[in-house]
């Protein structure tokens, strides 16, 4: 086949909705700000735990379902993951005991990641640092107001970008 794909001329184009100087500033403000943060609760989860952030979200994510085990198709998108990442990073649990691997008993081809009882005791001792960090660094900064704002801005984003399935 030899159709050819044409882009819109110029003169046809949809000119760009461009962000006025609040939404501008609003939209910088949050971006920098949740970069920070996720940067800020990464280092110190790290620093004082040894585990990184993308880490501890694959420990919560398994410690948080029936069985401590999900298919490792399913934890990578509950991780906002490829499942390559994923793998790798499976892996390095693997190697400190924190997680096992396990064929899916349900078609023989899956795989499950499984949290061991040690990767449960590790979770357990990040967790109080975790949300030490939260708290600190993004709760305690925030008036109920601001909180509550925040919730509904995070749910209506939620249900536009992540829709159910």
């Amino acid at each position: 086949m030899t159709a050819e794909v044409s882009s819109p001329s110029p003169a046809t184009a949809p000119a760009p909705r461009w962000l006025d100087e609040s939404e501008q500033q609003a939209w910088r403000a949050w971006l920098y700000s949740t970069q920070l943060l996720a940067d800020r609760l990464d280092r110190e989860l790290t620093r004082e735990t040894g585990i990184s952030h993308a880490y501890y979200e694959i420990l919560v994510q398994l410690s948080e379902t029936p069985g401590r085990s999900l298919r490792m198709s399913e934890l990578a998108e509950r991780c906002l993951s490829s499942r390559s990442r994923l793998s790798h990073a499976v892996s390095r649990l693997e190697e400190r005991g924190w997680v096992r691997r396990q064929v899916c008993p349900d078609d023989g081809r899956g795989q499950l990641a499984v949290l061991t009882e040690e990767g449960f005791a590790a979770l357990a001792g990040a967790a109080p640092v975790h949300v030490e960090s939260v708290r600190t660094h993004l709760f305690d900064q925030l008036s109920p107001a601001q909180i509550a704002a925040m919730t509904d801005i995070g749910q209506t984003l939620l249900a536009h970008l992540d829709p159910p399935r």
